[in-house]
C-alpha cells in the first residue's frame, strides 16, 4: 500500500489518509442533517433543540456523555459531551433511532 505511514504512540497510521492534499485522496468528512430543515447541525445546543422537538430529553448527568432518550422507547442516544470527538457513529445512533429526520451526508 502505497502513501506515508507514521508510527505513533505504538499505532500505524496513513498520514495523508487526514490531510486534504497531502499526495492521496483524502476522504471527505461527514455532516449530521436535520432533513426537515436542512440545517447542519453544528452543536449540541442545535442538536438537543431538534431531539426536544421529537420528544427526546436529557437522561442522566454523565461527565463524558450526552445522552438522551424517549419515555416511549427503549431507545438511548449517547454522545461524547465534547462536540468535536463526535464522529460517524454517533451520527449514524442518531438517525437511526430518529428515522427520517436526521441524515449522515458528506460535508
Amino acid at each position: 500500500m502505497s502513501g506515508v505511514w507514521v508510527f505513533e504512540g505504538g499505532m500505524v497510521r496513513r498520514a495523508d489518509s487526514e490531510a486534504p492534499g497531502a499526495g492521496g485522496a483524502a476522504r471527505p468528512g461527514k455532516v449530521l442533517v436535520h432533513v426537515p430543515s436542512g440545517e447542519v447541525v453544528t452543536s449540541y445546543e442545535g442538536l438537543e433543540r431538534r431531539l426536544r422537538e421529537l420528544g427526546w430529553e436529557r437522561y442522566l448527568n454523565d461527565p463524558c456523555l450526552l445522552q438522551f432518550h424517549q419515555r416511549s422507547t427503549v431507545h438511548l442516544i449517547s454522545v461524547p459531551r465534547d462536540f468535536t470527538r463526535l464522529k460517524l457513529v454517533h451520527m449514524h445512533d442518531v438517525v437511526v433511532k430518529t428515522r427520517n429526520v436526521f441524515q449522515v451526508r458528506d460535508a
